[in-house]
């Protein structure tokens, strides 16, 4: 990795999202494998176009779901003036996101509109809540696919990335459990972006950073340690997690790779969804393919799963590595490119 310098990493983590949230376009949400078999195949190896009668019906193979598109208003709100700004991301969901939704799951852009974004949309548009008064309950990675973005935004300043990622997570998820794990993911990320591997030492890193004041999880397991302060998550297990998971992959312990999907759960919430990334992410920590294929190919909750894994891998082997097919195939693939590429400019 120490070959691949920052501004690819960080281009290869957002393409690495894109091509997950594509290729989960076509095979989303198959809880009975059997069916899925019979629709696709034994094995899904390229974008898809989904079914007539299920999620996203009438797209087509290689474009984005909403949560791909979310992520490009994330991304061109942080282009706006290099920084994140929240007043300006929230306009974008009033004006660009909100108008073409209507409360229900199949209707808005992408195909599918996440509940997190319905619940959202409910307060916000039909009872006129404010900004930071329609956050629910949801534990599912919504706010984990955009906030990618600001992961590598902000990969060299870890203090600022916890500080954004949770702002922004919490417009739409107020549990602090599920904020935790998503700032958690989200700087495992920002690890990977800068170069670090995804392996049995990296919680030990962020655990420092824990200790040096960098991430804001409770300290009291690190061995001379204050208690941490307020404003900090309670545990640092979210932290803790990566580094164990990436001993099992090392040790091939879930044969074949795609059955993470069985062992962590195929369902929509984080502490499904997380494990399961962590671990294809470690086990083929430089085959790009092979690791969204097989979030792919596990079924359930296999968009979000192949668009957090794409984003860890695509961290690790750098754009130049991904397969020029997976991008070629992205419907508007020279946009997304040319957003990565500003996005990457933007570290230092």
């Amino acid at each position: 990795m120490s070959t691949i310098n920052l501004q690819d990493r960080a281009m290869g983590a957002i393409m690495g999202a894109y091509i997950g949230d594509a290729l989960g376009l076509g095979p989303h949400w198959f809880y009975d494998l059997n069916e899925q078999y019979r629709l696709y195949g034994d094995w899904i190896n390229d974008y898809t176009d989904p079914q007539p009668d299920r999620y996203h019906a009438g797209m087509k193979a290689g474009q984005q779901s909403q949560s791909g598109l979310i992520l490009n208003m994330q991304i061109d709100s942080i282009l706006t003036d290099g920084e994140y700004n929240e007043e300006d991301f929230c306009r974008r969901l009033d004006t660009e996101l909100f108008p073409e939704l209507d409360g229900t799951a199949n209707v808005g852009p992408g195909g599918f509109t996440s509940q997190s974004i319905r619940e959202a949309w409910v307060l916000r548009t039909q009872h006129n809540k404010p900004w930071g008064e329609v956050a629910g309950f949801t534990d599912n990675t919504e706010a984990a696919e955009r906030v990618l973005a600001l992961a590598v935004r902000y990969a060299t300043k870890p203090q600022e990335l916890a500080r954004n990622v949770s702002s922004n997570t919490l417009l739409t998820q107020c549990d602090e459990t599920i904020n935790a794990m998503t700032v958690a993911y989200s700087a495992v990320l920002g690890m990977l972006v800068q170069g670090h591997p995804l392996d049995e030492d990296l919680s030990s890193k962020l655990m420092q950073l824990v200790a040096d004041h960098q991430l804001p999880f409770h300290a009291m397991s690190i061995p001379g340690s204050k208690p941490s302060g307020a404003g900090t998550f309670a545990s640092p297990d979210a932290l803790l997690t990566p580094s164990s998971i990436a001993r099992a992959a090392h040790e091939n312990l879930i044969q074949p790779a795609w059955k993470v999907s069985i062992v962590y759960g195929m369902p929509c919430a984080v502490y499904h969804q997380f494990p399961a990334c962590y671990y294809l992410a470690a086990r083929y920590s430089d085959d790009f393919e092979s690791a969204v294929l097989h979030a792919i190919n596990g079924g359930g909750q296999n968009m979000a799963r192949a668009m957090l894994t794409g984003a860890l891998v695509g961290a690790q082997v750098g754009i130049q590595n991904i397969p020029k097919r997976f991008i070629d195939g992205l419907e508007d693939s020279d946009k997304l490119l040319n957003r990565a590429e500003k996005l990457a400019a933007l570290i230092h």
